[in-house]
């Protein structure tokens, strides 16, 4: 699964129009003061470098052809930046999720195959591919967002190769 360009090319848009109003708000002088004693200022520059974040983001991300995850008939490879490549040995179970609306891949891995990867998993990263499960210390999420599979059809993926570590 690669990241998916018209997704991330959408975000990119979005975030740079979001941008435009924000500059065209204080052109107009509908804006907050141009200083810090403004809370309202410093909220829209906040805002600004968060939008800035995510237009830079959806581009990059629309213009990366490398896979982010590769499911075949050796086991799981997960990039996003991490470059890791998981043998169907390594893994002990893998699930579907939701968290809130969006269904998440969910790869149990055997404990020393986890801290050898490395995957440098964060709760407060929101903007990652992968994240940790709460309650399984040798686990990793991967989200769909910006993907061009959805995770449903990852597990299916999973249980063609493997259908005895698909858990309900």
């Amino acid at each position: 699964m690669r990241y998916s360009r018209l997704h991330n090319i959408s975000m990119a848009v979005l975030a740079a129009g979001m941008i435009g109003i924000s500059i065209l708000h204080f052109v107009t002088g509908a804006g907050p003061s141009l200083t810090t004693n403004d809370p309202r200022f410093v909220l829209y520059v906040v805002l600004v470098a968060a939008m800035g974040y995510y237009a830079w983001a959806g581009y990059t991300r629309s213009r990366n052809p490398e896979p982010q995850l590769v499911i075949d008939h050796d086991g799981i490879a997960l990039g996003f930046g991490r470059n890791q490549r998981f043998a169907w040995n390594d893994i002990v179970w893998v699930r579907l999720r939701r968290l809130g609306f969006r269904p998440q891949l969910q790869i149990g891995l055997v404990p020393d195959a986890f801290v050898r990867s490395d995957l440098r998993l964060s709760m407060w990263n929101l903007d990652d591919g992968l994240r940790p499960i709460r309650g399984a210390p040798a686990a990793v999420a991967v989200r769909d967002n910006g993907l061009d599979a959805r995770a449903s059809a990852m597990l299916d993926v999973v249980r063609s190769f493997r259908p005895n570590l698909v858990k309900s």
